[in-house]
């Protein structure tokens, strides 16, 4: 199914029903395209402070925010929101002001550019790439050269030991990282995320994570290095308040601090789609019959919106994992968290990487069959990847003209 990109077909709506004309439709069409995904960018830090309040509360035998917003405290988020608008800026008198300045919004501006490359649902991506998966990865990483000025601009030795636990932990962790991620990409033969996704249409058995043993334990090993690379306990050294204060950002206050968590919670929810897409089916239900009677009696635009909400719900309980695993385990010594990743996690993602290599040929020469569940083969989902549920008519054969025909005799 062909990428429907969000500002190529507002600007020819606008075009058809408006008197902008082809450059005021161009620019409302960008200015509304920018404005939707800065308002994603906040919702899901909005809806997941509160989340980690309420779960946390659960979890302490707690009730969490209760008073702003009804009993269940659902304004939370935006009581702090005001507040730190309302708090002084303020900058240390040691500190390098300049980089001091720019730190949160390199942070910030990272992971907003990754969901450039990131699907909402079948063909709904502001970029459409081939190398989606790559290039969404490399713009995350950029997030820790804000991590390091921060603690190199503060003038705090909290601070800077804080920014150089972060750039130590980020850079070994995306090693495991990028091998797990590498596994679907190997079972699909592809990069483009779109496709991946759509390589899992059907029931959940086409799914990557039941593809074989080693893609299962992959999904589990990426789960575990996203928490590191999101700063997320028991990987949290980089802001140890029980050591380093507050970690890299111990002199930040009001918005500048606010971005560092906005930056973070937008993370936590980039790599929860993304572990969901390479993984867990992406924006399909796993019942292929909810997904085919949609499609036949609806039509596929409102196949496109109930994709877009199970992934929305799905990558939640994954955000959701992430916030309970937080507040039960405790935090790990700096030591700790580098040998899990060079001595554990690196060599066990190697391991998974060469297994799920291995597996479908193993399974060829024994059984005559690439996987061992009841699922299509990966060569039939490849070929119905452009149109997984089999809506589209096929393609006519062409017919010659009887001038042609002449012509040929």
């Amino acid at each position: 199914m062909a990428p429907q990109l969000a500002a190529r077909t507002l600007e020819e709506y606008l075009s058809q029903w408006s008197r902008l004309g082809p450059t005021g439709a161009s620019l409302v069409a960008a200015i509304i395209h920018t404005a939707l995904i800065g308002l994603f960018f906040g919702l899901p830090a909005f809806a997941f402070i509160w989340a980690e309040r309420k779960v946390s509360g659960r979890i302490q035998d707690r009730l969490g925010p209760t008073r702003t917003g009804g009993r269940f405290g659902w304004l939370q988020s935006l009581a702090d929101g005001i507040k730190l608008v309302s708090k002084e800026d303020l900058v240390p008198a040691a500190a390098d002001a300049m980089l001091f300045r720019v730190a949160p919004y390199i942070v910030v501006v990272a992971s907003f550019a990754a969901f450039l490359v990131m699907p909402f649902s079948d063909g709904w991506t502001s970029q459409a790439l081939e190398v989606g998966l790559f290039l969404g990865l490399a713009i995350l990483s950029l997030e820790v050269l804000g991590i390091i000025f921060a603690g190199y601009s503060s003038g705090s030795k909290w601070s800077l030991f804080g920014g150089m636990r972060e750039a130590a932990q980020m850079v070994s962790y995306e090693v495991p990282l990028g091998i797990t991620a590498v596994i679907p990409v190997v079972i699909a033969g592809s990069m483009n995320l779109n496709e991946i996704a759509n390589l899992q249409s059907g029931w959940a058995t086409n799914w990557f994570i039941f593809h074989d043993p080693f893609a299962f334990l992959a999904f589990f090993v990426f789960f575990t290095v996203t928490l590191a690379s999101n700063k997320r306990a028991p990987f949290d050294l980089a802001e140890a308040e029980s050591e380093l204060v507050g970690g890299f950002h111990t002199e930040y206050s009001g918005m500048r601090w606010s971005f560092f968590f906005l930056a973070e919670y937008a993370s936590m929810f980039f790599v929860s789609m993304l572990g969901i897409i390479l993984f867990m089916g992406g924006w399909w239900t796993g019942i292929a019959p909810i997904d085919q009677a949609v499609a036949s009696t609806l039509g596929g635009y409102p196949l496109r919106v109930l994709g877009f909400l199970v992934l929305m719900v799905k990558s939640g309980i994954l955000v959701t994992a992430q916030i309970w695993v937080r507040w039960t385990l405790p935090r790990l010594r700096i030591d700790q968290v580098m040998t899990t990743c060079l001595k554990y996690l690196v060599p066990i993602s190697c391991f998974l990487f060469l297994g799920a290599t291995v597996w479908p040929m193993v399974l060829i020469a024994a059984t005559g069959k690439p996987t061992l569940l009841p699922a299509d083969p990966i060569g039939v989902r490849v070929a119905k990847a452009h149109d997984p549920l089999g809506t589209s008519p096929p393609p006519r054969r062409p017919v010659a003209s009887p001038s042609s025909q002449e012509g040929g005799e």
